[in-house]
């Protein structure tokens, strides 16, 4: 898996090229400057030790000053950090700096915004895998700055059985015993979630057994109530698809131990952040 290091680097390969072009041919190269990140959007920071990282990636000796943190309630006009040392530097890494910030602070915006409505709920809010490329360590580190939780990171640390795999293996039942077939063979600890899309395939999963979690998808929040009914408690239950800012609220009070929004990551506006010369 690619560190952060490694992510920051191809990305300053992406925006940089061969050279910074404008930069070397209007700033004196041994100039030094100060500049300040500003919030011009209320939100939830995140992405300020991005930000550093960018900067003295492109050179150790920029002195990066952090005001606000990660997780802090910004308001327009916050000074977020300072940046100062090599002019050169500091506007090479600006765009780059200014992308990862603006996004991650958006997510954890988005997430927090999400939370303030299953407030006072037992429900805990969910991302999914429905992330940017290369990206995901970066985004789901967002949500959790926004307040929210993080589903499994990737296709290695939990099974979580969709619709797709049923149908190609044969059946609930059949995805269920197979799974739990494969983690025995190869000696792997993982847990099992199911998804299930009627009451039908409720029903199976709960026979069949062997399973950690069930997922409702698209059910809606009475279809919910009676799952519920149904499960009585044997497994905690997540709630996924069709969920939005105006139905959240609806299906926490439902009483399920999870909700998984896919927009948290894929559907997200930047917040916007500015870098301005001091």
């Amino acid at each position: 898996m690619m560190n952060i290091e490694e992510i920051i680097r191809l990305t300053l390969m992406e925006d940089i090229g061969e050279s910074d072009h404008t930069t070397l041919s209007t700033v004196p190269a041994a100039a030094v400057k100060h500049a300040r990140m500003i919030a011009k959007q209320a939100g939830i920071l995140c992405g300020t030790n991005i930000v550093a990282k960018v900067f003295t990636t492109l050179d150790p000796h920029l002195t990066v000053d952090i005001v606000r943190h990660d997780g802090d309630a910004i308001l327009p006009g916050d000074v977020i950090l300072r940046v100062s040392g090599n002019a050169r530097a500091i506007l090479t890494g600006e765009r780059t700096a200014l992308n990862f910030i603006q996004r991650m602070s958006g997510i954890a915006t988005k997430t927090h915004s999400l939370m303030k409505k299953v407030e006072g709920t037992n429900a805990k809010l969910l991302d999914t895998r429905k992330t940017t490329p290369l990206l995901r360590e970066l985004e789901k580190y967002a949500v959790k700055c926004g307040g929210g939780d993080n589903h499994r990171f990737g296709l290695f640390d939990m099974v979580l059985i969709k619709d797709n795999h049923v149908d190609f293996a044969g059946g609930i039942n059949a995805a269920i015993l197979s799974a739990n077939d494969y983690l025995t063979t190869h000696g792997k600890p993982l847990q099992i979630e199911i998804e299930v899309r009627n009451f039908d395939e409720l029903r199976e999963a709960l026979q069949t057994g062997s399973i950690h979690r069930i997922m409702l998808d698209n059910f809606t929040p009475e279809q919910i109530r009676t799952a519920l009914n149904i499960i009585a408690g044997k497994y905690p239950v997540e709630a996924s698809g069709g969920i939005t800012e105006e139905n959240i609220r609806q299906y926490a009070e439902t009483g399920v131990d999870y909700i998984s929004v896919g927009a948290l990551t894929h559907h997200i506006k930047s917040l916007d952040i500015s870098l301005l010369a001091d």
